[in-house]
């Protein structure tokens, strides 16, 4: 069920005449600015020191963005939180753009298409969260930047943390936002 009732003419998008209603516009401009924001501060990015890398929470916007906006939304969000990732990057695997944007493109079309299908945001969050973690590390592996090892280690510590907050979070907001809509 979208939670947009006007729709208005957006452009071409993949080669087709779409819609995108001003309430999708305004998700993924306040989602992508919030992106934005995170990125800027150690929310965003959590550094682990002993393992060089980042826990992140810029994921969220993208699995929210996907969830109230549907997959075009989210894979704009899921862009800025790529290219934020690669322009930021202070490892030399996230200043390949293989391995800090295309994964993140994927995070907002499998948490709306989980969504569709389970009408669960927690399930969404899960989804999203995964697709973050597995797609960062398996390029990461594929492209021989860390052994496999490591890769396991990384997604057993961040994977598992990263995944709980994002249920939370994500559940958390879907809901307020849905209440809000309800009553408005």
């Amino acid at each position: 069920m979208s939670i947009c009732s006007k729709e208005v003419k957006a452009g071409a998008t993949l080669g087709s005449s779409r819609k995108l209603s001003t309430r999708k516009m305004a998700v993924a401009g306040m989602l992508g600015g919030f992106s934005v924001a995170l990125s800027m501060t150690p929310i965003g990015y959590i550094p682990i020191p002993f393992l060089g890398i980042n826990a992140t929470t810029m994921h969220i916007p993208v699995i929210i963005g996907a969830i109230l906006g549907g997959p075009m939304v989210g894979t704009f969000v899921g862009m800025i939180f790529g290219v934020s990732s690669f322009l930021r990057a202070t490892t030399p695997f996230f200043a390949d753009p293989l391995i800090a944007i295309l994964p993140r493109l994927l995070i907002g079309i499998m948490s709306f298409y989980t969504y569709r299908l389970f009408k669960n945001s927690i399930a969404a969050a899960i989804v999203g969260t995964a697709t973050n973690t597995i797609g960062v590390l398996t390029m990461i592996y594929l492209r021989g930047y860390l052994p496999l090892e490591a890769v396991l280690g990384i997604a057993a510590i961040n994977g598992t943390t990263e995944i709980i907050v994002s249920a939370f979070i994500v559940y958390a907001v879907v809901k307020a936002t849905k209440n809000f809509v309800k009553t408005s």
